[in-house]
């Protein structure tokens, strides 16, 4: 394997999370267009289902990528991935009916799923300890900045053509990462392939179920990440068709999103003085708080409360609410051992399916009010709390029980 600077790392990395981020988040200032070629009307879960299926499509994926890149190696199972992530995009692009524009997404998502697999795994390869973790939290970083800009990109893009050049774009980016994983080449050691074994998975997932702890932490962390999906979902058309600000989307969004990124960025501070699982009940506890207090406003304004009454403190709790996810799936794998890598899939595709979709539940709902979405903030975000909760006793129970077997 050829030497590669840490630099050339990191970008390789990175670019891969813009890969995911952009089918995420491209489509959003497109759906008022999308709206009209399909004569949607004003009906926002039938275009929040194009953000909830690319979720599943990455949910469904997971377990697949990881063991096909453990036994063909990393270069040719992500440039397969990435070639049905291309595929997704020109489905979308010439997509001639809601139907066929789904299904695209749903491929687009599966493709995606690769990438959003093959990063974390190929940093692995290269790098341990806390130099693994700086690279990946820099890898990290590039994905949740992608709110950020890649919103304002398809604003641009709109400006030149129709909805369809946004997902056109996306082979340009997947047509960039192939021809970069041949220059990039391959990181595993071809003494660490391993045969496939479907039986590793049927464990992992047994393992995962029968570990109260894993339980507890996915499950705190389906319910609030489903949250954050009902805000990726329905956030453009409660800007247009409640609010009337459909011209301010991405610029907010991308405010919103740099709230988000600086709660990451800081995270690890707090996860260092007082631990994952106390940091996770904090910022759910927060996050709560603050979305019951919404509720009451909301309520008592019929559900259509002032634009910023509604923005800022769903942006506040999201910033909060997506810090579950590297405290949780730490929490969850902790106890995993040697299946920690195939256990990470199933955790991945628990989570990531679950709340797409409890995120697709609440999104058909949103109509002419913001109540939906409030009121799901709270019911979720207490129904996370409560399996955080549990999950912490579990954990404690199974710490004694190994300090037990091991004292014995």
């Amino acid at each position: 394997m050829r030497d590669r600077s840490e630099r050339e790392v990191i970008a390789y990395l990175a670019f891969m999370g813009i890969l995911l981020a952009f089918g995420i988040d491209v489509a959003l200032p497109a759906f008022d267009e999308i709206r009209a070629a399909f004569d949607l009307g004003d009906d926002p879960g039938a275009v929040t289902l194009i953000v909830t299926l690319y979720f599943l499509g990455m949910a469904s994926g997971q377990v697949v990528y990881g063991p096909l890149a453990d036994r063909f190696g990393r270069a040719p199972v992500l440039r397969a991935g990435v070639l049905v992530y291309a595929l997704g995009a020109l489905g979308s692009t010439l997509a001639p009916s809601l139907g066929l524009l789904y299904a695209s997404r749903l491929v687009w998502g599966l493709g995606a799923a690769a990438p959003g697999v093959l990063r974390s795994t190929i940093a692995r390869d290269l790098y341990a300890g806390d130099q693994m973790a700086r690279v990946i939290s820099i890898m990290m970083a590039f994905f949740l900045i992608g709110p950020v800009f890649v919103p304002l990109l398809g604003e641009a893009i709109l400006l030149l053509g129709s909805w369809r050049l946004v997902f056109a774009a996306g082979l340009i980016l997947a047509g960039l990462l192939v021809a970069w994983t041949f220059r990039f080449g391959e990181t595993l050691d071809p003494a660490n392939r391993r045969p496939l074994d479907p039986s590793a998975t049927v464990l992992a997932f047994r393992t995962v179920i029968g570990t109260r702890s894993t339980v507890g932490y996915t499950l705190a962390m389906t319910f609030g990440f489903g949250s954050f999906i009902i805000y990726l979902g329905s956030a453009q058309p409660i800007f247009d068709t409640i609010y009337g600000r459909a011209d301010q989307f991405a610029y907010i969004f991308g405010a919103a999103g740099i709230l988000m990124a600086a709660g990451f960025f800081s995270v690890n501070r707090f996860i260092a003085a007082h631990g994952a699982h106390r940091v996770s009940v904090v910022v759910v506890g927060a996050a709560l708080a603050i979305s019951v207090a919404q509720l009451t406003g909301v309520l008592a304004a019929d559900g259509r409360p002032g634009f910023w009454a509604w923005i800022v403190p769903v942006a506040v709790a999201n910033a909060l609410v997506t810090l579950l996810t590297p405290t949780c799936y730490s929490l969850a794998l902790e106890p995993m051992g040697e299946l920690a890598g195939t256990a990470s899939g199933v955790i991945g595709l628990t989570a990531t399916a679950g709340a797409s979709l409890l995120a697709a539940l609440v999104g058909a709902r949103i109509d002419e009010t913001v109540t939906p979405m409030v009121g799901a903030y709270v019911v979720y975000g207490a129904i996370s709390l409560a399996f955080l909760v549990w999950a912490g006793r579990a954990r404690q129970a199974e710490e004694a029980a190994r300090a037990m077997a091991v004292a014995s």
